[in-house]
């Protein structure tokens, strides 16, 4: 929206995005919230220390605490932006979401080398995380232009904003297929020594993946070139297999999210 769609169309799609937008904002404070809570309770002695204070003070002093520091920041700055309106407030969106998506290539996994090799997996942690939400991200957006190409008025703008998505869509997927091959020769080497449960799910993650890709694919290569001379069958076509797209880019968060508990193995 910030930097892809035409000017005169950005207080349009804003409108339409805004809902998702006051919610993910919202999400992400309390999660980052609940997340520092939940490491509390690791580090101390269980749930009861999530209410002492002065476990939570040794917690912020730790390393992540000091990076996560920053995580409460930024999102507690992205939900005051709400507040704002038109193109800043846009522009303070996507700096605080690509500040804290960046922020979680210093914590878990993505920080567990030291040296040259942990500078180098920091940074391709980065690159894995903000090409995947570039290209998860804006699925339903996609969506929502889908529609909108299919009236007149509108079929302009909407066309120019998916073509340039789709531009810089395709870079977006081979950085996140390369930089995931990379993470996972720098955690578990080749061959790998075991193939444990993180293991397991992170072949569940590839395929999920893989499958993304495939529509992807699909919809640019099969679908698009149908659009002239399909009467709209195409169009729904699209749209339906973005939305399966979405639902698989949700269940590979939800993998993400239990085996990035896992020791890499």
């Amino acid at each position: 929206l910030a930097g892809l769609a035409p000017e005169r169309d950005r207080p349009r799609l804003a409108q339409r995005l805004m809902p998702s937008a006051i919610g993910a904002c919202w999400l992400a404070l309390l999660s980052a919230v609940l997340l520092l809570a939940a490491q509390t309770g690791q580090m101390g002695d269980g749930w009861q220390d999530t209410l002492d204070p002065d476990v939570w003070l040794a917690v912020l002093q730790t390393q992540f605490g000091r990076i996560w520091q920053g995580q409460l920041a930024l999102a507690l700055l992205g939900c005051l932006s709400l507040t704002l309106q038109g193109e800043p407030r846009q522009r303070t969106l996507l700096i605080c979401a690509l500040f804290q998506l960046a922020g979680l290539a210093f914590t878990g996994h993505a920080a567990m080398l030291d040296g040259w090799s942990g500078l180098f997996q920091r940074v391709n942690q980065v690159v894995h995380l903000l090409s995947a939400a570039f290209w998860a991200g804006g699925l339903l957006p996609l969506v929502i232009l889908m529609r909108d190409a299919q009236s007149p008025g509108q079929r302009y703008d909407a066309v120019v904003t998916m073509m340039r998505f789709s531009r810089y869509g395709h870079l977006a997927v081979t950085l996140v297929v390369v930089s995931g091959a990379i993470n996972a020769l720098l955690l578990l080497g080749w061959p790998p020594a075991s193939f444990r449960l993180y293991s397991q799910l992170l072949v569940v993650k590839t395929l999920l993946v893989g499958a993304m890709v495939a529509i992807a694919l699909y919809n640019r290569y099969c679908l698009v070139p149908r659009f002239q001379c399909s009467a709209g069958g195409a169009e729904q076509r699209f749209i339906t297999s973005t939305l399966v797209e979405v639902g698989l880019a949700a269940a590979v968060l939800l993998v993400v999210g239990v085996f990035a508990t896992l020791e890499p193995a």
